[in-house]
């Protein structure tokens, strides 16, 4: 198998069919983002994005198999490689030392939702510095997992929804975006406030946003968090079946 280095983000593109997660991994050929091609598969790395290093794989099979055992070697076991979930079951089983992990979903849209704001909906809008230690205090009591922090490298800006009180109740992060994804992160409500419409309010004004902004908006979540995934839905966003794959510890 001869396997290619490829050189720069328009060569890739001219590569990738278009593929938006190919496209939101390379981040615009940012530091330390390597790509490479065998065969009609195509492999990038991108370094501590979204909180991993990861190894986005398109292509065929047997060729995505080669190329990604090769290239592991090269890069090392930190990285992890994430695709449609086909592709990395299959990887898992063709490659020695992979295994698989949980599947997740990859969801997007280029449909701008209806505008935050009618409907019902509270108003939402984006935040300020001065509204860090708010929203870091929201994300601790409502998702204390997230990648998606303010200050975090990559953490564009943050919108949220306010109760009747004036208290911060939703939040959702542009992070990570690259020019033809706009890339949502951090969706999060405080406890008390859930099922009121705050969390659908920050997310449609992000997601309205960013779609109008970038062309298409997506967002990555747990397969398993249905709650979040029927709010996705319900702004119309499609859902695509990823997995991702870990090198075993010896």
């Amino acid at each position: 198998m001869k396997i290619m280095a490829i050189p720069d983000r328009l060569t890739l593109e001219e590569l990738d069919d278009g593929d938006p997660l190919i496209r939101w991994v390379t981040q615009g050929f940012g530091a330390g983002v390597r790509a490479w091609c065998a065969e009609g598969a195509v492999a990038v790395a991108s370094p501590s994005l979204s909180g991993r290093d990861r190894l986005a794989v398109t292509g065929p099979e047997h060729a995505a198999a080669g190329l990604v055992a090769a290239v592991l070697r090269e890069i090392g076991p930190s990285f992890r490689p994430i695709g449609d979930q086909h592709l990395i079951g299959s990887l898992a089983r063709r490659v020695a030392g992979l295994e698989l992990v949980a599947p997740f979903l990859w969801m997007q849209s280029t449909m701008s939702p209806a505008h935050p704001g009618i409907e019902g909906l509270c108003d939402a809008a984006w935040l300020s510095a001065g509204d860090e230690d708010e929203i870091e205090q929201l994300l601790l009591e409502g998702f204390p997992t997230s990648y998606a922090r303010p200050g975090v490298s990559g953490v564009r800006r943050w919108c949220g929804a306010r109760d009747e009180s004036g208290a911060l109740a939703a939040v959702t992060a542009e992070a990570w975006s690259v020019p033809t994804v706009g890339f949502l992160a951090g969706v999060s409500a405080m406890p008390v406030g859930r099922g009121k419409g705050y969390a659908r309010a920050a997310f449609t004004f992000a997601l309205h946003e960013l779609i109008r902004e970038h062309g298409q908006a997506a967002l990555i979540v747990d397969a398993d968090n249905v709650p979040a995934i029927r709010l996705y839905e319900r702004c119309g966003m499609q859902p695509r079946s990823l997995a991702a794959a870990a090198v075993c510890r010896p």
